[in-house]
C-alpha cells in the first residue's frame, strides 16, 4: 500500500513520524489561530478541508490507487465526520470560557483514549515505554493548561467542561479510526476522512451559522490561511497514520498529541509570545518522554 512501511516499525521510526505529525499539526493550529483572528475558525478549517479533499482525490484518481475496502473506507469517513463534529463542539466549549482548563481537558482525553485502546488491543509495552507514555500525558497537561487564560472567569462553566470532554473523546476516537482504516492504504483513508470531515463541517456551518457573521467581513481571504492550515494538517495526518499503522497506536498517539508545544514555539518565534514557566516545564517533560519512547 502507498505510504506503507515495514509491518512493524522500530520505536525510533514511529517517534520520528509522530514528531512530523506533532510539528505539522502544531503549525496548522498556529495558522488556524492567525486566521481565526480575522474570520470564524470554522470557516478557516472548512476551507482547508475542502481544498485538501480535492487534492487528495486528484492524487488517488490520477495515480490509479486502488480504493480501500468498504469497511475501511467507512471507518475513515466516520473518523473524519465525528472528528469534525467534535471540532465544532470544541470551539463551542472554548467560546463559553475557561479556555485553559477546557483545552487541557480536551488535549488530555485526545491522547488518553487511543492510549487506553492501544494498551487493551496491543498489550503493555516495555517499562521504559510505559514511563514515556506517562510523561507524555503529563507533558500534554502542562503545555495545554494555561491558568492565566482562566483568570478572567470566576468559575469554569460545567457545560464547557462537558463539551470539552466530549470533543476530546471524539478526537481520540478519530485517531483510533485512522489506525483501523489505514490497512486499506493511507491516502484513501485520509481521503475518506476528508469526505466525512467536509460533510460534518458543512452540517455544523449550516445549522449553527451565527447571525453576527452577516455583519462582519468574514469572507475576506479566510481561504488562503485555511489552505495553509489544511495542508499542514494533512501532512500531520499522514505522519500519524503511517506511524500508527506500522507501530504501536499508543506511542504514535502520545507523540503526535504533543503538537501544542510546537504551536507555542511558533508563537514564541514569530509573535514574540513567551511561554509560561508551566509550559516550558511541559516541553522539557515532553522531550524526556520522546527520549524514553525512542529507546
Amino acid at each position: 500500500m502507498l505510504f506503507s512501511a515495514p509491518a512493524v516499525a522500530s520505536p525510533l521510526m514511529s517517534v520520528g513520524l509522530g514528531l512530523v505529525a506533532a510539528t505539522t499539526w502544531g503549525g496548522s493550529d498556529y495558522a488556524g489561530g492567525i486566521g481565526a483572528r480575522r474570520s470564524p475558525a470554522l470557516l478557516v478549517v472548512a476551507s482547508g478541508h475542502l481544498v485538501t479533499l480535492v487534492i487528495l482525490l486528484a492524487i488517488c484518481l490520477a495515480g490509479g490507487i486502488p480504493i480501500s475496502h468498504r469497511t475501511e473506507f467507512l471507518e475513515a469517513a466516520l473518523g473524519g465526520l465525528e472528528g469534525s463534529l467534535a471540532l465544532g463542539l470544541f470551539y463551542r466549549s472554548l467560546a463559553m470560557g475557561a479556555m485553559g482548563l477546557t483545552a487541557a481537558l480536551t488535549g488530555l482525553l485526545t491522547a488518553l483514549v487511543p492510549v487506553l485502546y492501544g494498551l487493551w488491543s496491543e498489550g503493555f509495552p516495555a517499562p521504559l515505554a510505559i514511563a514515556g507514555l506517562l510523561l507524555g500525558i503529563l507533558a500534554i497537561w502542562l503545555i495545554a493548561h494555561s491558568p492565566r487564560l482562566d483568570k478572567t472567569r470566576h468559575a469554569t462553566p460545567a457545560r464547557a467542561l462537558v463539551y470539552g470532554a466530549i470533543s476530546g473523546v471524539g478526537f481520540g476516537l478519530q485517531l483510533i479510526l485512522f489506525k483501523l482504516s489505514s490497512g486499506g492504504g493511507v491516502l484513501w483513508a485520509l481521503t475518506a476522512a476528508r469526505i466525512g470531515g467536509v460533510l460534518g463541517l458543512g452540517a455544523v456551518l449550516l445549522f449553527s451559522w451565527p447571525r453576527d457573521w452577516e455583519n462582519r467581513p468574514v469572507w475576506t481571504g479566510f481561504w488562503r490561511i485555511g489552505i495553509v492550515a489544511g495542508a499542514l494538517d494533512t501532512v500531520g495526518n499522514v505522519g500519524y497514520t503511517v506511524a500508527a499503522h506500522n507501530g504501536r497506536l499508543d506511542l504514535a498517539a502520545i507523540v503526535s498529541s504533543l503538537y501544542p508545544g510546537f504551536t507555542i514555539l511558533l508563537a514564541a518565534m514569530l509573535l514574540r509570545e513567551r511561554p509560561s514557566r508551566r509550559q516550558t516545564l511541559g516541553m522539557a517533560v515532553a522531550l524526556a518522554s520522546v527520549v524514553l519512547l525512542s529507546l
